[in-house]
């Protein structure tokens, strides 16, 4: 499961771009932007690779604005919630509330808005691809501090295929997602955190 600082770096890659020139046929900002706000709840399943090499799988579970879900699978359990502005770490392990954290101070974040504008200065720091698959590196103009997110997706039609969240250690966990359905039935529930922590230590 993901600890505080595997959820900060959540994502970097085994399907990471190699560097290559800016071609003409990667997708524009305009276009990821639009895709990234054309849906408010997806589902996918995923894979995720730790900074130490640790290897998990779930499911992910998005409404946005604001909300993320990971359930790990067995032998894991473990459980990641965004929503109310918080990110909640709950540890299938442990009887006490989950560890909490502003989800503002994540890269995250960005495609958790509302409106995601990838066109704003100083958001996009790296943009590279080719027909195949393009990869935007987005940061918190305001606080670049917070680290980095490196997106990859594919077109025809447009899709993300993973994150890279990078910490300012360099540390780095992949997220690499699976076929991702849109436009699901996803209930407030899912990203109460409150409630989540309620029933869990209601359960003990």
């Amino acid at each position: 499961m993901m600890n505080r600082r595997s959820v900060l770096t959540l994502g970097a890659g085994l399907m990471a771009l190699a560097a290559a020139p800016a071609r003409a046929d990667k997708l524009p900002l305009s276009a990821i932007s639009a895709y990234l706000n054309s849906f408010t709840t997806a589902r996918a399943d995923f894979t995720q690779v730790n900074a130490d090499g640790s290897i998990s799988t779930g499911r992910l579970s998005i409404r946005r604005p604001g909300r993320a879900r990971f359930e790990y699978d067995p032998p894991n359990e473990g459980l990641v919630i965004a929503g109310g502005g918080q990110v909640a770490i709950f540890d299938a392990k442990s009887n006490q509330p989950p560890e909490q954290y502003p989800l503002a101070k994540t890269p995250l974040n960005i495609i958790l808005e509302r409106n995601v504008d990838l066109s704003r200065a100083r958001m996009v720091v790296g943009h590279d691809g080719d027909a195949t698959s393009t990869r935007v590196i987005a940061q918190d103009p305001e606080h670049p501090e917070y680290g980095t997110i490196a997106l990859v997706f594919t077109g025809n039609p447009v899709e993300l295929r993973q994150w890279v969240i990078t910490d300012d250690t360099g540390q780095a966990t992949t997220v690499i997602l699976g076929e991702m359905q849109t436009g699901v039935q996803l209930s407030a529930r899912m990203f109460n955190i409150v409630q989540e922590t309620a029933d869990r230590m209601g359960n003990r």
